[in-house]
């Protein structure tokens, strides 16, 4: 019996890739039928990841500023991805059904995803995988990677090309 893929898993960090790995999601989600749901982990940012973010979500023509507030802070990480959601359904032309839900998790990003993947039933994850140097995969390890020995599910790692495809 084919697997019947019903429910499938975004993990996403908010880099730039994030339109170009849900792109892969999409194409999965219409040829199976399947919705997706996203989930980001929020752990308190540090004054210099706030600032890299900042920069970052300008650079994208979006108006973001962290605060110390868990609350306004998820609602606006959580506005951003239903920002970057509605240019990349469009860009398809998809319906806006096919994301379910969009969640943002204080937890540690392991823990967010394999909690995520249970609680929305995933019959796969998705996430990208960026370019580390040998010392900071033995250091720091990868969540990629992390995941991809600790789920239930099969996982799809979309690798990063070096150069985004224009939008």
């Amino acid at each position: 019996m084919l697997p019947n893929i019903r429910n499938i898993l975004f993990a996403v960090g908010l880099g730039q890739d994030t339109g170009y790995v849900l792109g892969y999601g999409l194409s999965l989600a219409q040829k199976y039928d399947a919705r997706i749901h996203i989930v980001h982990s929020h752990e308190a940012l540090n004054i210099s990841d706030q600032a890299q973010a900042e920069i970052f979500m300008r650079q994208e023509g979006l108006s973001i500023d962290f605060d110390k507030s868990p609350l306004n802070t998820e609602a606006k990480v959580t506005a951003y991805l239903e920002e970057i959601c509605q240019k990349v359904l469009k860009k398809y032309d998809v319906a806006p059904d096919v994301i379910a839900n969009i969640r943002i998790s204080e937890h540690a990003p392991k823990a967010a995803i394999l909690t995520a993947a249970d609680d929305f039933q995933a019959d796969l994850i998705i996430m990208g995988s960026h370019r580390h140097t040998v010392v900071a995969e033995a250091l720091l390890g990868s969540t990629t990677m992390k995941i991809l020995h600790s789920a239930k599910v099969p996982v799809l790692v979309v690798r990063l090309p070096k150069v985004l495809p224009a939008e």
